[in-house]
């Protein structure tokens, strides 16, 4: 198989659905190992495979206060972005040690995968799953 960049290419069309749910979450507030690289950290990479640009926003919720967000994010058609929890600033920034959940919500169907690097110690944990598909898409 050869590579293009022609459009036509695309055969999948969108694919994904519109709102995703990652029912658990966590920032510890520790790391080892050199930064970025090993910051401990949540991470919702997402996948964009249709023409229009997927404008999305995630509300993080808590178990002892109010939810907080939207946090707006782009993905452009045709590409993947990957959003660090941690990197996620305004209007507040996500509280680190403190269980949270996410809703995740876009104009147009794309697909979650919620990944978590826990790097309090030498030997690292990696989480990786598929978020949970509420709605819309195909």
């Amino acid at each position: 198989m050869t590579r293009s960049t022609d459009r036509s290419m695309n055969v999948a069309g969108p694919m994904g659905a519109t709102t995703w749910a990652i029912a658990e979450g966590y920032i510890p507030s520790g790391s080892t190992g050199p930064e970025p690289a090993m910051t401990s950290h949540e991470t919702a990479c997402l996948l964009n495979t249709g023409d229009a640009d997927a404008h999305v926003e995630f509300t993080v919720y808590f178990s002892d206060r109010d939810p907080i967000g939207p946090y707006p994010v782009i993905v452009p058609a045709r590409r993947t972005v990957h959003v660090r929890f941690n990197d996620l600033e305004d209007p507040v920034p996500i509280p680190l040690d403190t269980d949270f959940a996410s809703v995740i919500r876009s104009d147009v169907p794309i697909v979650v995968q919620h990944t978590r690097l826990d790097s309090r110690q030498a030997e690292n944990a990696l989480l990786s799953t598929v978020a949970y598909p509420i709605s819309g898409g195909s």
